[in-house]
């Protein structure tokens, strides 16, 4: 009796979870069906439908020709500028979140709570408030309307959620470590490079992961501080999609959808797994 109510409660299960996953994944088929139809199919034919004759036109032309404009010209030059600025953006926040991290969890100092505090209110503070002030700062410096700019804001942005999440992983570290590296005669950098980085990569998969998504995801800042040489992909992506033209082509639209967003859905797929273990690992725990 037990074991027929455990296969139906499995079966009950299952059912749900491939139910869900369906519908969840049911836009994605669209995108990727209709993005290798041609309009001709996508208006005589069924949303569900798999393509008749697959082509990858509507891919090209939303990578190198979907639009034409000021702000447009295809995919490809906003996909470029997203790479130039995403790449130091992570980098350098992760970098400075696991020192900050370091810093505050093994070498605590008068005000260091305070200091945590302050950095943590960062992570809930609406972004829409420091667009006025960096704007203003952006300016100063001469980096207005530039991919430096948006460098510089991502980091800045993104430095409260590196150093949240390094901090509470290495609260779990065994200052034992630190301790006896200390006696060794280990100097702050070198217990940081020798003993602390190389037990981080959990937390630095889980953090290389977020930076990513949220920097290549952003479209708040990157239509306020881009200049027209200068936007994200994100940019692009609505510039093309509210470009006004005689035919609307559905088709140029999910592929150029699909395109801003291979990069994340890669990334996921590829290093998810380690994702999912950096979170267990304490990524988010307080």
């Amino acid at each position: 009796m037990n074991a027929n109510a455990n296969t139906i409660h499995r079966v009950i299960l299952w059912s749900l979870l491939i139910g869900f996953a369906i519908f969840f994944l049911a836009p994605l088929y669209v995108m990727i069906t209709t993005s290798l139809k041609g309009m001709d199919e996508i208006r005589g034919g069924s949303l569900l439908a798999l393509p008749a004759s697959p082509s990858f036109e509507a891919w090209s032309k939303a990578w190198s020709s979907a639009c034409t404009g000021v702000d447009c010209g295809g995919l490809k030059p906003f996909f470029w500028n997203s790479v130039l600025m995403i790449v130091p953006a992570v980098a350098v926040s992760t970098s400075l979140g696991a020192i900050n991290g370091y810093v505050l969890s093994k070498w605590r100092f008068r005000g260091s709570e305070v200091m945590f505090a302050l950095l943590l209110f960062g992570v809930f503070m609406p972004l829409q408030v420091v667009l006025l002030p960096m704007s203003q700062i952006l300016g100063w410096f001469g980096l207005a309307s530039s991919i430096w700019g948006l460098v510089i804001v991502h980091i800045l942005c993104g430095l409260p959620s590196t150093t949240l999440f390094f901090r509470n992983y290495y609260v779990g570290l065994p200052d034992e470590l630190i301790k006896a590296a200390m006696l060794d005669g280990a100097g702050f950098w070198k217990i940081f490079f020798r003993i602390v980085l190389p037990l981080s990569t959990p937390i630095l998969v889980v953090t290389l992961i977020w930076q990513f998504t949220n920097i290549w995801n952003d479209f708040l800042f990157g239509v306020v501080f881009s200049g027209s040489d200068s936007k994200p992909i994100t940019v692009g992506l609505n510039n093309l999609a509210n470009t006004s033209s005689v035919v609307k082509e559905y088709n140029v639209d999910m592929a150029a959808a699909m395109i801003a967003g291979l990069p994340t859905l890669i990334v996921y797929i590829v290093a998810g797994k380690y994702f999912v273990r950096g979170l267990t690992a304490g990524a988010v725990k307080g």
